[in-house]
């Protein structure tokens, strides 16, 4: 879909603010064991491939890059806060990437020059929160069976989230897909999260709805 230059798009605070995470992951029930996340107008008001003139380099304390022109680049603006409360949970889900960028060198440069302060103060590089990357041009199909490979974790385990329509087709492997319009937002992990334990038949009771037929 077309979209406009995001020059002035993506404005990074001065530190990561701190949230509580989604409220899903606090209620009990069962959520996704992997969280998998595209990364242009996902995570990024940008597409890294077309935006973004390399060299780069860090600005403001690695809350932003500085690209060749001088333009800024940075994540959406509640996603450090969103990934820094999903990693100061208990059991955090893991978080992987699926991109189909054609310059994954350039979308990892970002990933290792942007930093988000964790909940207990330490710093990492963003890319330290994805332990799973699959990020080349190609059928997102393929990168879940890899990341699929590479994690052992089920397919129905995974939520993933794009902006894209055409990478439904994910789903046809039992990954279930939260499709976002405007950047990933605390809202949009529940939305999800919602999502994905109505496909899997989840009530209020944590109880799959096959499973309180079977007990019955």
């Amino acid at each position: 879909m077309p979209r406009n230059s995001p020059a002035l798009s993506s404005s990074p605070s001065t530190s990561t603010p701190l949230y509580s995470p989604p409220p899903t992951f606090t209620d009990g029930l069962p959520v996704p064991k992997m969280l998998v996340f595209d990364l242009d107008y996902t995570l990024w008001p940008f597409w890294v491939d077309t935006h973004v003139t390399p060299p780069l380099k860090a600005k403001a304390g690695g809350e932003a890059g500085l690209d060749r022109r001088g333009e800024t680049f940075a994540f959406y603006r509640l996603v450090p806060a969103l990934l820094s409360s999903l990693a100061s949970l208990t059991s955090p889900p893991v978080l992987a990437l699926a991109s189909r960028t054609d310059t994954p060198e350039r979308a990892i440069s970002l990933l290792n020059l942007l930093h988000i302060r964790l909940s207990d103060g330490p710093v990492k590089r963003a890319i330290e929160f994805f332990p799973y990357r699959q990020i080349f041009p190609a059928d997102k199909r393929l990168h879940f069976a890899e990341l699929h490979k590479a994690s052992g974790i089920a397919y129905e385990d995974m939520l993933f989230f794009d902006d894209e329509r055409r990478n439904r087709n994910v789903e046809s492997l039992g990954v279930v897909m939260r499709l976002v319009e405007d950047g990933v937002t605390f809202e949009e992990v529940d939305a999800g999260v919602r999502d994905w334990r109505k496909r899997h038949g989840i009530g209020k009771s944590g109880v799959s709805n096959g499973e309180r037929e079977t007990s019955g």
